[in-house]
């Protein structure tokens, strides 16, 4: 397995990702929209999850195609990201044909970032402006760290942000990840600059420092006695190019937990809503059927694994930090 020629979940060809912030509320929206619909699907683990049409993904429902995927900061007001969405499809003439409406199919999923140091004195929800604008802005290249979903997003002790990677497998199935990675958990083994996803880490995408030499697991002391309410959840998504069923894309959504496991310590706790979206364009047939499958599986965790790990790397600094990025606290790195 290699990385795709861009390393983004758009390396999954006719997915594109739009971005959109505002650096006075800390906060944005990030949207996966496909040239046409795709198959999704959802795995959630966290303990505290915030979402919009999930229920909709289960294989025994109706729909089986989605127009797009939104990932949003702003706790349950985020949801309203999705809203800006559906309206920008149905501008499109995208959506679900019922008699003569079009009604656009865009699940979506929040993160909390309401106590990150920004200015939520709003008068109006922002949400759905910063959905719509995300839309918009739908391009295969697209930037990681303090930027859309991630923009004020963060960690146990550094700045989160929005990561991506890739794989394609010798098959020529592609697989990619994208992640608002905003946990309770830490990224970084017990303080230092190595990120848990060490192992994992393609071509120095996160700087090649390998794991710790040393590590201790137990976390004693515990620093989780004294919880941060600042920050908690991540959430994903995992696309692919192989035709999978809404029951084959929610066994990778399963799968790509892992990633999250090996490199948020610790994750899917009571209190993150960590949950996962599969995405399937279903461009190409799978050439083996039960090997396929697990490869996918495979792939789409380490590459969750890695992206996260890359969106704190990426995360930059902002005037009203409450964290330091992973850059400004091991400048030395």
């Amino acid at each position: 397995m290699r990385p795709g020629p861009r390393n983004l979940i758009t390396d999954v060809a006719g997915l594109k990702v739009g971005n959109a912030q505002n650096d006075a509320l800390k906060s944005g929206s990030t949207v996966l929209v496909g040239d046409k619909p795709f198959t999704a699907a959802v795995h959630v683990m966290g303990g505290a999850p915030g979402s919009r049409e999930t229920d909709l993904l289960a294989p025994d429902k109706m729909v089986q195609e989605v127009d797009a995927l939104v990932l949003s900061g702003g706790s349950a007001f985020g949801l309203d990201a999705a809203s800006g969405v559906a309206d920008g499809l149905l501008k499109q003439g995208r959506g679900f044909q019922l008699g003569p409406a079009k009604i656009p199919i865009v699940p979506g999923a929040i993160l909390f970032d309401l106590l990150n140091g920004g200015d939520k004195n709003w008068h109006e929800n922002p949400y759905k402006a910063l959905g719509q604008a995300a839309l918009e802005n739908a391009s295969p290249e697209f930037a990681l760290g303090s930027i859309g979903a991630g923009t004020g997003a963060t960690t146990m002790d550094l700045k989160g942000g929005l990561g991506s990677a890739s794989l394609v497998l010798e098959s020529g199935l592609t697989v990619g990840a994208l992640v608002a990675a905003n946990p309770l958990g830490s990224v970084t083994q017990n303080g230092q600059k190595n990120f848990w996803a060490a192992p994992f880490e393609v071509n120095n995408e996160y700087g090649g420092f390998g794991p710790a030499l040393k590590t201790d697991p137990l976390f004693e002391p515990n620093p989780f006695a004294e919880l941060s309410t600042g920050s908690n959840t991540t959430i994903a998504i995992i696309a692919t190019d192989a035709t999978l069923t809404q029951a084959q894309a929610t066994r990778l959504a399963t799968a790509a937990h892992d990633g999250m496991a090996r490199a948020i310590f610790p994750s899917h706790t009571p209190f993150d809503g960590d949950l996962i979206f599969a995405a399937a364009t279903c461009e190409k047939p799978l050439s083996d059927p039960m090997a396929d499958p697990l490869l996918l599986g495979h792939a789409a965790s380490l590459c969750l694994a890695r992206a996260i790990a890359r969106a704190v790397w990426s995360a930059t600094p902002a005037l009203g930090d409450t964290l330091p990025t992973w850059h400004g606290k091991f400048a030395d790195g």
